[in-house]
């Protein structure tokens, strides 16, 4: 996979490549580049946002970094548009905001107000103090919103396809594989059959239909039709990896969505993330 700093910065407007590369050696993990209309463009690291370049953001940089980011064809990016993202090359993903227009198939974005653009970076052996208890088992991982879940549970995947386990991905965001043109940009094992776009709901009972996975892996647990595949996957014997927004298992619990999830036992092992007062991400295993 091409370095995730290059990847992230190719899609920026040349009048602010130089200035987020400068910035970049301060912040090597730097997780995200944000830029809002009328505001300086900032950068996210280790929970802060730091301006990179004191000019404010136009509406034509804004309108630029997407046609980097779908190679100038907007428009054959209709469908991820309507959800509120893009899927660039080297496993980049770009969030964006602005104007709802339109219903159904014809909903669409005008009027960007800001782009979020998430730096790729595969972390190698991220967790892997846990990995031994999780062996065998279903796992749910938890963290606050950009805690680290998507990146533990690619490792985790790896970990069990590399292992010989076949693993379906529903990878229903582009994030957790990136599957740019056929091929993941993310190394996701090599017993991984990936699943992209779509209904993670879906892409899951299709995954389970066709591809005869012993692991089914979706990102982020969220609605009951969600809950409802996870049963489904636990009912015909297929563990289960997904992620889910809490800091513990008391949050976890006073969730409605997860609460047949944990009264059917379909998850034997949580990993929770949080962070130490140095920024540095940690993972400890409960049982459920």
């Amino acid at each position: 996979m091409p370095d995730g700093w290059s990847s992230a910065l190719a899609l920026l407007p040349c009048e602010m490549r130089s200035s987020a590369l400068e910035k970049s050696r301060e912040e090597p993990l730097a997780e995200e580049l944000r830029l809002r209309r009328g505001r300086p463009p900032t950068l996210l690291s280790q929970g802060r946002e730091k301006v990179f370049s004191p000019l404010s953001v136009t509406e034509a940089q804004l309108t630029e970094v997407l046609a980097n980011a779908s190679r100038y064809s907007l428009h054959a990016h209709s469908a991820e548009l309507r959800q509120g993202y893009l899927c660039a090359a080297g496993g980049v993903r770009v969030g964006v905001c602005g104007t709802v227009t339109g219903e159904g198939e014809a909903r669409t974005l005008r009027d960007f107000s800001s782009v979020c653009i998430r730096i790729p970076r595969q972390i190698p052996e991220a967790g892997r103090e846990v990995m031994t208890a999780l062996e065998g088992k279903s796992v749910l991982v938890l963290s606050p919103p950009g805690g680290g879940k998507t990146t533990f549970l690619r490792e985790l995947v790896r970990h069990v396809s590399d292992a010989g386990c076949r693993v379906g991905l529903a990878d229903a965001r582009g994030e957790l594989a990136a599957v740019w043109e056929g091929l993941p940009q993310f190394d996701v094992g090599c017993c991984t059959d990936v699943l992209s776009g779509g209904d993670k709901a879906e892409a899951a009972m299709l995954l389970l239909r066709t591809m005869n996975p012993q692991v089914v892996a979706l990102d982020e647990i969220s609605d009951p039709a969600d809950t409802e595949a996870a049963l489904r996957l636990n009912g015909c014997g297929v563990r289960v990896f997904a992620t889910g927004h809490a800091a513990g298992l008391e949050q976890l619990r006073q969730r409605p969505a997860y609460r047949p999830l944990l009264e059917n036992s379909v998850f034997q092992t949580a990993v929770i993330i949080s962070r130490s007062a140095r920024g540095q991400r940690q993972y400890r295993a409960e049982p459920l």
